[in-house]
Formats: C-alpha cells, structure tokens, sequence
C-alpha cells in the first residue's frame, strides 16, 4: 500500500488520503474550529510562524494550519489523483 503525501510547506507533509477538508481561515466558524482543536489538542500548526493560509481537517479531527494557499494545496492534491 503507498502512501501519497502532500507537501503543504516548509517540509511539512502529510497523508493525502486522510484529508477531509481544505478551507480558508478567515470565517468565524473556521476561526472557532481552530480554537476548539488547540483546546482539545487536536491542532497542528505548520505554518513555521508565517500567516495562515489554509485550514486542512484531517479524518482523524485533526486540524493543520498551513501558509500555503488553498488553491495550492488543492493543486497539488488533485496532481495526486490525476496519477492514479
């Protein structure tokens, strides 16, 4: 079984299949998932002390906080899934 990865920064990687969701950080209820997920310990802040871009959810309620784009992210997601 292999593992893809997703380079979401600064080395950072993580498992493609895991994701559930990319999102934008700017809303209120992204904002109040973020605080809930660093309350409960659930939260994974890969931006190296560089502004938040995204918000990845893991399957595992995971929240990663990353300063790649969306877009970008998205981007190189679906270059995963066009190789399958």
């Amino acid at each position: 079984m292999s593992q893809e990865l997703i380079n979401i920064g600064f080395g950072n990687l993580i498992a493609a299949q895991r994701i559930t969701a990319i999102i934008a950080p700017h809303s209120a209820p992204v904002k109040r998932l973020k605080d809930d997920a660093r309350k409960e310990g659930r939260l994974v802040d890969a931006t190296q002390g560089r502004r938040t871009r995204s918000v990845i959810v893991m399957d595992s309620q995971h929240i990663i906080l990353s300063a790649v784009n969306v877009e970008t992210i998205s981007r190189r997601f679906g270059a995963l899934q066009g190789q399958e």
